[in-house]
């Protein structure tokens, strides 16, 4: 063979198997090449996703030739697949939304599911168990306060029973949702904010201290808001940012909170503190407009995803410490709908979810290049308007899901829920997906907050049996502190049906202690955990779907104990197994 074959010429790439008689040329130009000497790494992209990867080794001493030798990225989430709910497990008519906003629409918490509606007259969102799935009712109630269109809403994420929603009249409303759902529809908040001039189209809550709400709006500001305080209408925020000439549209905090991301629809992602508003840095870059930002948690880099100057969709990877050139730039497709990015700061995952498509991809994230890597992607045939997120801690870890979206499908009323899986074969926690993760519990109060503390977020684990418990164990902690302060209650009926429920369960527990301390052979009827002298039949609706809501939670829980045990016993049969093997065989 000639001496010219044996390596990479101007006239094209040949590669060489120390098997084969003849060279075998590789086509050229590809569309990326880089080499490094006889040594390097050769690229090409079929479609926009997929890449294959191949080294040129060193030369072969006995024959003069170049090995070709296949390199392949190890990771454990490269088999995630992502798995819809049956209809059962669906929400079925839906009335959702026909706003056109960039917005989610949806927003999940382990209890509760929150969706924006359409209405005639006003703004309103519906407000559904995550459990008690299927068709709703038509006339199911409503938190119906705002008098314009809701464009996003957001819960606590401290308080399962506090959600704030945003409008185009202007305000921002803070609900109490009461604990066993909503009955009846709910038109006063537990907090008013009055501060915006124009429409308010993004509100989000702060990652660690309570309390602490952002909102901004067409008005081009960002409002900070301390909602420790005994007005039920606000009108003053404690701070006003106001570095956008322009609509703002996104706002995404960083682990601890102390860095806020934004983007603009001037073309500019900036940087700023997130306490004084102050600008650390500012990206344009003028072959990407950004729609959407993303902190990725702890890695200090940012994702935006967008349009390039082609108005091809893409995405860009940014280097928190400096903004000037992106580090990454991938261009996803054709397509006119919004990309939104959610990111797993746990498994390091990014999903890409975009408007109006039937399909999800999602990435790995790495600190080292090419920092992005693509896995592949969830296909269905049904389109999605919005998605919501449901938090770490209601992950159901026995069938190892790392993600679950709430897939808001407008052309049938739907809701979908969509589990994303890591397959393995144990029924065993997995200690090596499911790590610390945040919890329910704020790492700082507002005060503190305002006055300068840092703090990261409390942790929790995910592993059965050593969950951090909720701190939320009456009504009084339900609303924080909000039931003293002086306001009119925006469900006093089930307020009272709820106190009336606790005073009956107090009154049961002394006449249980009496009749057990008497001795005199008394029976006590107990049915379904209740004195049936108490278990008198419900008078009305909401007494009689309350009662229900309490079976169904209890059948819940009996279950997921039920199958926590099984896991256990599983564990311990295996324990077992193994220590019988480990054992050396007995001498005879």
């Amino acid at each position: 063979m000639s001496a010219d074959r044996s390596h990479p010429s101007a006239g094209g790439l040949w590669l060489c198997n120390a098997g084969a008689e003849e060279a075998r040329p590789v086509p050229s130009p590809l569309p990326r090449v880089q080499r490094e000497g006889l040594t390097g790494q050769t690229e090409w992209r079929s479609g926009s996703f997929f890449r294959h990867r191949f080294s040129l080794g060193p030369l072969d001493n006995s024959s003069g030739r170049m090995t070709w030798r296949p390199q392949y990225r190890s990771s454990k989430f490269r088999h995630v697949f992502g798995k819809a709910a049956t209809k059962e497990g669906c929400f079925d008519s839906v009335p959702i939304t026909c706003c056109v906003q960039d917005n989610n629409f949806c927003a999940v918490n382990p209890r509760f599911l929150a969706v924006i509606t359409e209405c005639a007259g006003g703004g309103s969102f519906l407000v559904l168990s995550v459990h008690h799935t299927g068709k709703v009712d038509p006339h199911q109630p409503r938190v119906s306060g705002h008098k314009g269109k809701v464009l996003d809403v957001k819960w606590n994420p401290f308080n399962d029973y506090c959600i704030a929603s945003c409008s185009e009249d202007t305000t921002v409303k803070v609900w109490e949702i009461p604990p066993h759902g909503v009955f009846k529809n709910i038109t006063t908040p537990w907090k008013e904010l009055q501060g915006h001039s124009r429409r308010v189209g993004l509100v989000e809550w702060h990652p660690t201290a309570n309390n602490i709400l952002f909102s901004t709006a067409y008005d081009y500001q960002i409002m900070v808001w301390n909602l420790d305080c005994p007005e039920q209408v606000i009108k003053n925020p404690v701070r006003t940012i106001s570095h956008h000439p322009d609509v703002v549209l996104s706002m995404s905090f960083n682990t601890d909170g102390t860095l806020l991301a934004t983007s603009c629809k001037d073309r500019k992602v900036r940087l700023m503190d997130a306490r004084s508003g102050t600008v650390l840095q500012e990206g344009n870059c003028k072959a990407h407009r950004a729609h959407k930002a993303l902190i990725l948690g702890n890695m200090k880099m940012l994702v935006t995803s967008g349009t390039s100057r082609w108005n091809d969709r893409q995405i860009a990877l940014w280097d928190m410490d400096d903004l000037s050139v992106p580090l990454l730039q991938e261009n996803m497709d054709g397509s006119s709908g919004v990309l939104f990015p959610f990111y797993d700061p746990d498994t390091h995952m990014l999903y890409l979810v975009g408007k109006g498509d039937c399909n999800i991809r999602y990435y790995e994230i790495s600190s080292e290049k090419p920092y992005l890597h693509y896995l592949t992607e969830y296909r269905s045939h049904l389109p999605q308007k919005g998605m919501g997120v449901m938090p770490k801690r209601g992950l159901d870890v026995s069938s190892c899901e790392v993600f679950r979206f709430y897939k808001l499908v407008t052309t049938k009323n739907l809701i979908e829920p969509l589990s994303m899986i890591v397959p393995r074969r144990s029924e065993a926690y997995q200690e090596d997906i499911y790590p610390m993760t945040a919890s329910n519990r704020p790492a700082l109060t507002a005060e503190e907050w305002l006055s300068g503390i840092v703090k990261g977020p409390v942790l929790m684990s995910l592993k059965p049996g050593s969950q951090v418990e909720e701190p939320v164990t009456d009504l009084s902690k339900a609303y924080g502190n909000s039931l003293g302060s002086p306001r009119t209650p925006s469900h006093p009926g089930m307020l009272q049906l709820s106190y009336n429920i606790q005073d009956q369960l107090k009154t049961k527990e002394r006449n249980q202690d009496s009749a057990l301390s008497a001795g005199d052979g008394g029976h006590l009827s107990i049915s379904n955990g209740e004195d049936l002298a108490f278990c008198s039949s419900p008078k009305t609706e909401n007494e009689l779907r309350l009662k229900f809501h309490k079976q169904q939670e209890e059948i819940r829980r009996l279950v997921e104990l039920l199958n926590q045990r099984d896991v256990r016993i599983k564990q311990l049969e295996l324990e077992i197994k193994n220590t019988k093997n480990t054992q050396p065989p007995s001498s005879l």
